[in-house]
């Protein structure tokens, strides 16, 4: 069976082959100082779903947040023997990869909380591991483009890719944020690896936010938000004595109308995990609650609040 890219759908709805230039030697400086980020469109949470459940999990996602989805097929999307169904859903409000192994999950894949398109793999990866990333594996070929996964400081595991044919999204209407909960002894050394390798700008660094806003009331907690070319960020630092689901939820998604998107939800077996609730950041305040899927996907989602 022929391998296909971890995020087999964007050969599916690509556009615009676009031809591979010759490697070119470029100044330490200027490599340092390269964006690879193509789009917080191309940016695509995993999500792992038992098989059985796999068309009801995106149904109820597409039912919730609107958009569209590739076509669902069965694929060898790792660089060992495996097989999964495999499906593209492309939402107004951000996108998923949504894996339903028939298989046994080969390591390291299944704990991967984000797809990055980058432009250039090779340097993109080399940029990560400088910024004090690891490959978890060696960047692997397939028939339409590269993959490699690496891990940031405090455990926090991302896929990059890249394509030959270059993929075409529709623009985000708003762009999710990637929720990353860490402790103190990595929260100082990640952040300072992400925004060197993201280009990131930290846009709020509020060292004695409530706690309440990940389950810890009567507690302080440091929330910082960056903001890059791969989308928005958000990492909480705490005691890491978290109450379930807080940290399980890898993507908050912002839509309009909570209520009405709550609403939605319920109607397709979405479950709310926590209430709607309000958090009192200095940026403005939101409205939140934290669901869980068919299949068990756990996802935040969010109304009224800046990031």
């Amino acid at each position: 069976m022929k391998r296909f890219a971890f995020l087999f759908a964007t050969a599916v709805i690509a556009a615009s082959p676009i031809a591979v230039p010759a490697a070119i030697a470029k100044p330490a400086a200027a490599a340092a100082a390269a964006d690879y980020a193509v789009g917080a469109q191309y940016d695509t949470t995993h999500v792992y779903v038992p098989q059985d459940q796999f068309d009801t999990f995106v149904a109820s996602f597409v039912a919730t947040f609107g958009g569209t989805t590739s076509k669902q097929g069965e694929f060898q999307v790792t660089p060992t023997k495996s097989l999964t169904k495999s499906q593209l859903v492309l939402t107004p409000v951000g996108t998923v990869s949504v894996f339903g192994f028939k298989t046994p999950i080969p390591y390291p894949f299944g704990d991967e909380r984000t797809g990055y398109l980058v432009t250039d793999l090779d340097a993109a990866v080399k940029s990560a591991v400088g910024h004090g990333a690891v490959r978890r594996l060696e960047t692997f070929p397939d028939p339409i483009g590269r993959d490699s996964v690496i891990q940031w400081p405090g455990g926090v595991n991302m896929q990059l890719y890249w394509h030959t044919a270059k993929p075409s999204y529709t623009a985000l209407e708003t762009v999710p944020e990637n929720r990353v909960y860490l402790t103190v002894d990595a929260a100082d050394t990640f952040i300072k690896g992400w925004t060197g390798f993201a280009h990131a700008k930290v846009t709020a660094d509020d060292k004695a936010a409530d706690g309440a806003e990940i389950g810890e009331p009567g507690k302080t907690i440091r929330r910082v938000a960056l903001t890059s070319g791969y989308g928005k960020m958000v990492v909480y630092v705490s005691d890491g004595q978290l109450p379930w689901p807080y940290g399980r939820d890898m993507t908050g998604y912002a839509v309009s109308d909570l209520a009405a998107t709550l609403a939605k939800a319920s109607a397709v077996g979405v479950e709310t995990l926590v209430a709607p609730y309000s958090t009192g950041l200095k940026s403005g305040g939101r409205q939140a609650a934290i669901v869980r899927f068919p299949g068990g996907y756990i996802a935040e989602i969010h109304a009224n609040g800046a990031n």
